[in-house]
């Protein structure tokens, strides 16, 4: 008798099945997915060691990083797709301030602030937060496609790279390329407008003006994450806590 061959593959070989998609979840980075020891104010140290050999105090630093960026005015737009260096060159002035204030002269000030952008940069020195890949993974098999909106430097995809998130994420919308910051509603418009009109769409960040009453502003459903404010409707510790209000 010939024998029929199955072509059916065993339960354990069989290809998972695909999830049905669900919508979109749009992440802050910094300060949500990954971050920077020391943030700016850490960075400002670092090159005040590394390229002359002073101990700055990070204190002394910190309020100087309070103002400046273009984030710190986000209802003012700045030009879309400004060159690299254009961005990095507009904060010169804020990197030279810090650094007077930290009792260097005005000549050597000028002369570190050039190097923030190398030191600030760097990969090595970022971190994804403990919960992160593993979230996006099981999200993504619950059938959540992911973006990134954030305002940051113009590297920032670079880092995303270097960090092995660009394999989970599909977009990355940056303010140093739009001109938008958070909580502007240019910064969500231009999101929204990579994503092909999904079904369900959220925010999920950890600053209660840019990524949570920002996204509401625009419609959108917002989770505040890894920070706490009584004036949050949603609000999860971690990453994984998420899941609860997705439903």
């Amino acid at each position: 008798m010939m024998k029929v061959c199955d072509s059916r593959l065993p339960d354990a070989q069989a290809e998972a099945p695909v999830p049905q998609q669900r919508g979109y979840l749009i992440w802050d980075f910094d300060g949500t997915l990954g971050y920077r020891p020391g943030q700016w104010s850490g960075a400002m140290v670092q090159v005040a060691q590394r390229f002359a050999g002073l101990d700055v105090d990070l204190e002394t630093v910190r309020p100087y990083m309070r103002k400046g960026f273009p984030w710190h005015n986000p209802s003012l737009p700045n030009p879309p797709m400004r060159a690299p260096d254009d961005w990095w060159n507009g904060l010169l002035p804020v990197f030279e301030e810090a650094f007077i204030g930290c009792r260097i002269s005005s000549e050597q000030a000028s002369t570190l602030a050039t190097k923030v952008r190398s030191v600030y940069t760097d990969v090595s020195e970022w971190r994804l937060y403990d919960d992160t890949l593993v979230t996006l993974r099981e999200l993504g098999a619950e059938g959540w496609n992911h973006a990134i909106l954030s305002n940051h430097v113009p590297e920032l995809p670079l880092l995303i790279h270097g960090l092995g998130l660009d394999l989970l994420v599909d977009h990355v919308v940056n303010s140093a390329e739009t001109g938008f910051e958070k909580p502007h509603p240019g910064a969500f418009q231009a999101v929204l407008a990579k994503l092909q009109d999904p079904a369900e769409i959220w925010m999920i960040g950890d600053n209660i003006e840019a990524d949570f009453f920002g996204a509401e502003s625009a419609g959108l459903s917002a989770i505040l994450v890894r920070s706490f404010d009584v004036r949050a409707g949603r609000r999860a510790d971690s990453l994984r806590e998420v899941r609860q209000f997705l439903g």
